[in-house]
């Protein structure tokens, strides 16, 4: 046995298994999985020499300047929870909207600067849902910062944006009985281009990357080659959704990250009673049909992404993927109980992780902490969960209180709920 492997067995006798589990892998690699302090640590801290290994030498600083444009329906909200927490934990500045813009930054009104609430400001991240603008974000970002987006499958997207804004965009609002298959048989029925929220019922991905979503790639094929050139330009990474973990893999390797910077608890997800377990063939050809220019944008990065996996070799991003998965269960066990469930809102104690409910008819899940917890960790998991709408405001609250000053950490679990906010208007009676 070698005497690194000999050394640390001899360790092991003499501590908890609740404090290190040691495993070993292929080719004598060794990986130590620990909880210290307040850290929830879960992550190979050595990877497979099949694995090949970031090469730069010296190896990178951890990148802390990140502009993530969050997509809607896409686990964005989730992508947003990692990197709100990475910067808490590297006490970086995030760039949040003025009170006036509620939790987004005025969409869907084109970014501007002007936005951004001055105690967060200049910022170090961003990740809060905007129309995209480069101009605006270079102006406001570091000129290190790099770009990430997340694009969705589109007829799995445009469900799920049927059902959660079926009460907000008029095109759905016009829907008998809310059926997403009468809609998608005359779509033009429905849908007034230029109404407020019609976004979400054509090409909403388009939309939010800063293009023309009226646009048809079958009358103009140049102008989805000129939009996929500009988000190439721009953006470092495109992840995927439906190949989530394998995205945070090649994110934490574009930012030199550990993989557990990336760990997470799904967010923002509907209830099986709120959406379609399966989307029909004919329904899923209709849906890309009448949103073509998302259709292709989505091909096109989806195939990328894909070269961008083999490029980093497909068996490590594979591996590193499934140690993420399983990582991530571990924590999730050790944050929400043995058998960790999403619940729904009405069954969650814990106020400051009560998600956000777009309307009766739609049931958003999130996590509860067990009763009796308290301390770093308790602190730790109630971040982990914590939705949007509530994380947002508490980091503008602790934000301001620093005032440009490292302060004492300010303890969540000590500070009431905050205060929901809506995220769309309330619907005019009558409509």
């Amino acid at each position: 046995m070698p005497p690194i492997l000999q050394r640390l067995q001899q360790s092991t006798k003499m501590m908890s298994r609740r404090k290190i589990l040691l495993l070993v892998l292929g080719c004598s690699t060794v990986s130590l999985l620990i909880h210290q302090g307040s850290q929830l640590s879960w992550y190979p801290k050595l990877f497979p020499l099949s694995c090949p290994p970031l090469r730069e030498s010296p190896p990178r600083a951890k990148h802390m300047a990140v502009a993530f444009l969050k997509t809607h329906k896409t686990a964005g909200t989730t992508v947003q929870n990692i990197l709100f927490r990475f910067a808490e934990r590297h006490n970086l500045t995030v760039a949040l909207p003025h009170p006036s813009c509620e939790h987004q930054f005025c969409y869907p009104r084109n970014f501007s600067a002007h936005f951004v609430h001055p105690a967060t400001r200049p910022p170090h991240m961003l990740a809060s849902h905007l129309r995209f603008d480069r101009a605006e974000l270079e102006r406001l970002m570091p000129p290190d910062t790099i770009y990430v987006t997340i694009l969705r499958e589109p007829a799995a997207m445009f469900e799920s944006l049927f059902s959660y804004y079926n009460q907000y965009c008029p095109a759905f609002r016009r829907v008998p009985n809310a059926s997403l298959e009468t809609f998608l048989r005359a779509p033009e029925a429905y849908y007034r281009p230029g109404e407020h929220f019609a976004m979400f019922a054509h090409n909403t991905l388009a939309y939010d990357l800063g293009g023309d979503n009226e646009r048809s790639p079958r009358d103009d094929a140049a102008y989805l080659a000129g939009l996929i050139r500009q988000v190439e330009e721009v953006f470092s990474l495109v992840m995927i959704a439906e190949y989530f973990d394998e995205s945070l893999v090649l994110l934490r390797r574009l930012l030199a990250w550990d993989l557990d910077d990336v760990l997470y608890a799904k967010l923002n997800a509907r209830a099986a009673s709120s959406r379609l377990a399966t989307i029909p063939e004919a329904l899923a050809r209709a849906a890309r049909t009448w949103n073509a220019l998302d259709a292709g944008l989505y091909d096109h990065f989806n195939a990328t992404f894909w070269r961008r996996v083999a490029r980093a070799g497909r068996a490590c991003v594979e591996r590193e993927a499934r140690e993420l998965r399983e990582a991530r269960q571990r924590l999730l066990r050790r944050c929400f109980g043995d058998e960790p469930v999403l619940r729904p809102a009405a069954q969650i104690r814990t106020k400051q992780l009560q998600p956000w409910q777009p309307s009766r008819k739609v049931d958003i899940m999130g996590y509860d902490l067990p009763s009796g917890g308290a301390g770093p960790t308790t602190e730790a998991c109630l971040k982990l969960a914590m939705p949007e709408v509530q994380y947002s405001n508490y980091l503008l609250r602790k934000q301001k209180r620093r005032g440009g000053v490292r302060s004492r950490p300010e303890s969540v679990l000590d500070n009431p709920p905050p205060r929901p906010i809506r995220a769309l208007p309330r619907i005019p009676q009558g409509t």
